[in-house]
């Protein structure tokens, strides 16, 4: 069998896509997204049969959602990865998840065990990684309690002992460094 050829539009073709329902929408979507929204997903989750449903959530979401995106307040991708991780946060933080983790038996543990250390995400690919390096330690710090953890910013204040206002300016101005990077 040949492989597929993956699509990929320009970002405004794409959003005309989506919006508009069309079939190559919803391909070129999972061709240019799917393995970076799973990256975010699985440092969230750190399971990958979660992480690949909510990825599936997310698609659906964005599908459905795609009105309330405004080309003026960012890019895409940014409102696509803010989607991903909340939708993968609000999972972790939901009452069903906590029981279900707690009720697995020894036999599922192990293996959760073994999947979670055999799980590789390589933001390498993606230059993220080179991006947050240029980030100041304080700020690395935040974003990864608040953005790959899926610490809450009272929560983020509370593990690194600082004011919860500085974890906001903190995540704020890590952001805005990160777009200027990005861009």
């Amino acid at each position: 069998m040949s492989k597929k050829h993956k699509i990929s539009l320009p970002e405004a073709d794409l959003i005309k896509a989506i919006r508009t329902k069309e079939r190559i929408g919803a391909e070129a979507l999972y061709d240019m997204y799917s393995a970076s929204l799973f990256g975010v997903i699985s440092r969230v989750v750190q399971d990958e049969e979660l992480g690949q449903d909510l990825l599936q959530e997310t698609f659906v979401k964005i599908w459905n959602s795609i009105d309330s995106f405004d080309e003026t307040k960012g890019r895409l991708f940014t409102w696509m990865v803010n989607i991903a991780r909340n939708l993968a946060v609000d999972k972790l933080r939901s009452k069903d998840f906590r029981n279900n983790s707690k009720n697995q038996d020894l036999e599922n543990s192990v293996n959760l065990i073994d999947d979670q250390r055999n799980t590789t995400l390589n933001p390498e690919t993606l230059g993220v990684k080179e991006m947050v390096d240029k980030l100041k330690p304080e700020s690395k710090a935040v974003l990864d309690l608040v953005y790959f953890k899926g610490y809450t910013h009272s929560e983020a204040s509370e593990e690194l002992g600082i004011p919860l206002g500085t974890v906001k300016t903190r995540v704020r101005l890590a952001i805005n460094t990160l777009r200027k990077l990005f861009n």
